[in-house]
């Protein structure tokens, strides 16, 4: 499974949304803009497009929800490290109140990983955030990974994002 990734105006990628309804497509916006994300099988209906092969994933994206993309620069070198500490860590995600959706996104066309989770709203994400889970989840997923080479290349960010209908 693959998922593309493109950005534009709400009224554009609306647009785009409704043209191909039998493909899996969702809209959503933050105070920067709006994205569309196309997860299928075969190739993208976009023109320009982040690529992404899901690697890892739970739940099925539908028009509701409060979205949250890490967005990691990982190193050639340090993919197999990083892909099996969040493959093991997102058996702990799974079972949290309020999630809907968890996928790990592997790039096809830069080196930034996207761990995005879906919750049925921002109140479920900040309550996972406080929670003990959320601290032994990571401080299990980056044990060991100090004594490894370097293996990001820069400093991880975090895209928010409401799904709209």
């Amino acid at each position: 499974m693959n998922v593309y990734m493109t950005v534009g105006t709400l009224d554009f990628l609306k647009r785009m949304e409704s043209n191909y309804p039998n493909e899996e497509m969702v809209t959503m916006v933050n105070e920067d803009g709006a994205l569309l994300l196309h997860e299928t099988n075969t190739g993208t209906v976009f023109k320009q497009a982040r690529r992404y092969e899901v690697i890892e994933s739970h739940g099925k994206l539908k028009n509701e929800g409060f979205v949250v993309m890490n967005n990691i620069a990982v190193t050639d070198e340090g993919r197999p490290v990083f892909e099996h500490q969040f493959k093991n860590q997102s058996k702990q995600i799974k079972c949290e109140p309020g999630l809907m959706v968890y996928k790990l996104l592997r790039p096809l066309s830069s080196n930034t990983y996207v761990i995005l989770t879906c919750w049925e709203n921002e109140a479920f994400y900040q309550k996972w955030q406080k929670s003990d889970s959320f601290f032994d989840g990571a401080k299990h997923k980056f044990a060991g990974m100090d004594e490894q080479p370097k293996i990001f290349t820069s400093a991880p960010y975090v895209s928010n994002f409401t799904i709209t209908t």
